[in-house]
């Protein structure tokens, strides 16, 4: 039966409709109770969720993901990949955020210099106002990664949330080193203008 879903997946995706050809691919991996093909069909539910406008399809995209990252995780609880997915759906899609905060600290109290999870905790913590405990997550993050550009520049947020603005550019100078990108450049460079 599965290997009839995964022909209707193939002509839905070659119509151009993946939010449909990935449902019969989810479909087929739960009948096949293949972690690797769930993990897949989740993940990409959580792709086309980033791109999707209509918040009902996002919610739908996001359970999607949900439901095939539970089954995944259910037949191997240590893929952090997975677990790392399932939090993410669970933050950015349902509705349900202290459900993947829950996952994350889970990730990092076995994994404390977890980068993947501190990075999703450190932007949440932004995000929360908690600008601190941003901090605290970056510079885990930069313990282990020091070249790690999106922990910089996600610190320097939390610096210039707190008022520290020269922190804040001295954090954006480093990024635009580690970027080496000209027009990264000249928008940090904007950035640090109204920083002044």
């Amino acid at each position: 039966m599965a290997f009839v879903f995964m022909r209707l997946s193939g002509v839905w995706e070659r119509a151009g409709q993946h939010i449909v050809a990935n449902y019969f691919t989810a479909t087929a991996a739960k009948l096949e109770k293949s972690e690797k093909n769930l993990t897949f069909a989740g993940q990409y539910f959580l792709e086309l969720m980033q791109s999707e406008s209509s918040d009902a399809v996002r919610v739908w995209e996001a359970n999607q993901a949900v439901s095939c990252l539970e089954q995944s995780q259910a037949i191997d609880p240590a893929n952090e990949d997975t677990r790392l997915a399932l939090a993410t759906a669970f933050i950015e899609g349902t509705g349900e955020p202290m459900r993947g905060v829950q996952i994350l600290r889970d990730i990092t109290a076995q994994k404390p210099d977890d980068i993947p999870a501190n990075m999703l905790l450190g932007r949440l913590s932004i995000q929360s106002g908690q600008l601190d405990k941003a901090i605290q997550r970056f510079e885990t993050v930069l313990k282990a990664d020091p070249k790690n550009k999106e922990a910089v520049y996600f610190m320097a947020q939390a610096y210039e949330g707190l008022g520290d603005k020269a922190k804040a550019i001295e954090l954006l100078e480093k990024c635009k080193t580690l970027v080496n990108d000209p027009r990264f450049s000249k928008e940090v460079d904007e950035k640090i203008k109204t920083l002044k």
